[in-house]
């Protein structure tokens, strides 16, 4: 009897300024896996938060090349659906009818084995969708619900990190109503504890989304009020004059570290432009440092993937100081940009572990990981 295919629903779009490059992202997964064991299920999150569910890769890669616009994908075949966790996880349709359009199954409801979040920022990397997986009994690609929050959340990153001997740049954190209420103070805590220049982010955005370099104390306020435009909690750390290393770790119990990999950006700091929208920045792999740092930088690498609880995959940035060749971790992206060009495939590709392969081995850890995690009340029988 021929193996069934495992079905994984392809997850991608979101509500998060960073919708477009989820596109991208989840058009290569598609394209590139493996037809003799996955079945890819292409699953639109739109900007208003609709789930579509679309019939072939042909539609993603019309979205993800801009062959059409948007409101005109239903062009090519889709249904909108929920995800369902009645006895077997499954794509159940809104509703009959033209929302539910011919997929060869009809209105029917579609079973998937695996959740695969090609998602990007709030609402997919933060903890939300593993929490309706983990909710609908689905194993899900990538770090669960506690490790993805903390993922995301850089405030409570560096705690946990520093918690646990990791170090990191010293920073000063405050909320928005902290800024509005009581601005002076935070102010003068913040040029008291550390020196320009300053970096100021926002707590829980990815793809470095309203991060500003701060070189001037008069520029402070503006930084902040950007940062504030998306999260409520805000950070300002001090700037290192760094150079900017990342490293793959793959796994679960047993998390294994690419080797490392350096940025050599375009701009000022590897920032949203710099990494998606101008040419000139430059991945190096293996990066040029000596032996020894290299092997510090892996070793950290795992120590933050075991300390913020993450599974099957995360990237890990260090910052290597260029006046005493000290590392300082900067974050961990829990779902990494995942094209082939992306510094995640590339630095396993350098490892050698294929694209293709890298997809299969994310799928099987995400399955080995619900297995490990269940427990006894979980089921309806316990």
């Amino acid at each position: 009897m021929e193996k069934r295919r495992i079905r994984v629903g392809l997850l991608f779009g979101g509500r998060s300024p960073e919708h477009e490059v989820s596109i991208t992202t989840a058009a290569s997964i598609a394209k590139e896996a493996d037809p003799e064991r996955l079945e890819i299920i292409p699953i639109w999150i739109t900007r208003e938060g609709r789930w579509l569910e679309l019939r072939s890769g042909a539609a993603l890669a019309a979205l993800a090349g801009h062959l059409l616009a948007e409101s005109e994908i239903g062009k090519l075949g889709r249904r909108e659906v929920l995800l369902s966790g009645a006895a077997t996880a499954s794509l159940v349709p809104v509703a009959p009818g033209p929302s539910a359009v011919a997929t060869g199954e009809g209105a029917s409801a579609a079973p998937i084995d695996v959740l695969f979040p090609a998602l990007h920022g709030q609402g997919g990397e933060d903890g939300s969708v593993q929490g309706l997986a983990r909710l609908a009994d689905v194993p899900c690609v990538g770090a669960g619900i506690l490790g993805s929050a903390l993922g995301m959340d850089k405030i409570s990153m560096k705690r946990v990190v520093a918690a646990h001997g990791i170090p990191v740049p010293a920073f000063v954190e405050f909320t928005r109503a902290d800024w509005e209420k009581r601005g002076g103070d935070v102010r003068a805590g913040i040029e008291s504890t550390l020196s320009l220049p300053v970096f100021v982010k926002p707590s829980g955005a990815g793809s470095s989304v309203g991060i500003t370099r701060v070189t001037a104390w008069p520029d402070l306020g503006p930084a902040v009020r950007d940062a504030a435009r998306y999260d409520y909690r805000i950070l300002v750390e001090q700037g290192i004059d760094a150079r900017e290393l990342e490293i793959a770790v793959l796994g679960n119990d047993d998390p294994q570290a690419s080797v490392v990999g350096e940025i050599i950006s375009s701009r000022e700091f590897y920032d949203y432009r710099a990494k998606y929208l101008e040419d000139g920045s430059k991945a190096v792999i293996p990066a040029d440092v000596p032996t020894e740092t290299a092997e510090a930088a892996r070793s950290l690498a795992v120590r933050a993937f075991r300390a913020l609880d993450l599974a099957g995959m995360a990237r890990a940035d260090f910052l290597l100081d260029r006046k005493d060749g000290r590392l300082y971790f900067n974050e961990v992206n829990t779902i990494p940009g995942f094209t082939p060009i992306s510094m995640y495939p590339m630095l396993w590709a350098a490892s050698g572990i294929a694209y293709r392969d890298l997809i299969t081995r994310l799928v099987d850890l995400a399955i080995e990981r619900r297995r490990a995690t269940r427990v006894d009340t979980d089921r309806p029988d316990a």
